[in-house]
């Protein structure tokens, strides 16, 4: 009954106490950091509640403590709440730190292949909605964050996004396990790592992309206005 709710709750326990740490500080963030998860949240809300409608996927409610906001559980709410903020400390914890003015040369070398075979994943995929939303909505925020924005912080991006992969296959393979979370495989590839669908790889790094490009866009107003 609990189950959802602990693996929330476990996600955000350390990064938050933590957050406190004087030399992490990461507290002092939040108000580029919550409003980044808050935003984000309400956009992924939107598309889960469209999928679980329409059967994309589902939730066993064996595992859930069955209180429902707009048909879906509060542990899926606290979901865009709990993983983004442990994704962001870990992001703000290597570009303060332990990657603080890293510049990576011709990065784009690996960018823009993916960007394409995103694209063309998504469109191979058009009949699967899971898959080709997921990929093709992916490599468009990739796209407008390398070709017009010009952002600086991918790099630190993807050492924070592979970082996040050991907790998200053991989170992910507990949810899609049990299950927590069935998925129709009439709308995503099938393709699966153990138990867990492909997509949720790339449906993670679009999430947490996201997430890190408003925050990075409010960190560079605020500095922009002492500046000014």
């Amino acid at each position: 009954m609990f189950t959802y709710l602990l693996l929330n709750v476990g996600t955000l326990l350390f990064p938050l106490l933590f957050s406190f740490e004087s030399k992490v500080n990461f507290y002092s963030k939040w108000k580029f950091a919550l409003p980044a998860i808050l935003i984000t949240a309400i956009y992924f809300l939107v598309w889960d509640y469209f999928f679980t409608s329409h059967g994309i996927w589902s939730f066993n409610s064996a595992y859930v403590i069955k209180v429902y906001i707009g048909g879906l559980p509060l542990e899926e709410l606290l979901f865009f709440i709990c993983i983004p903020y442990a994704c962001l400390f870990i992001y703000a914890v290597l570009k303060d730190y332990v990657l603080r003015g890293i510049q990576v040369k011709h990065f784009n070398y690996f960018i823009v292949p993916l960007i394409v075979f995103l694209f063309i994943a998504g469109i191979a995929f058009w009949s699967q909605t899971y898959t080709s939303v997921t990929c093709i909505s992916t490599a468009l925020l990739l796209s407008f964050l390398v070709f017009f924005r010009k952002v600086g912080y991918l790099p630190i991006f993807f050492a924070m996004y592979l970082i996040h992969l050991l907790p998200f296959v053991i989170i992910n393979g507990i949810l899609t396990a049990l299950p927590v979370v069935s998925y129709n495989n009439l709308y995503n590839s099938g393709i699966r790592l153990g138990t867990i669908p492909v997509e949720d790889l790339v449906y993670s790094m679009l999430m947490l992309l996201m997430n890190v490009a408003i925050y990075e866009a409010l960190y560079y107003k605020s500095k922009r206005k002492v500046v000014a």
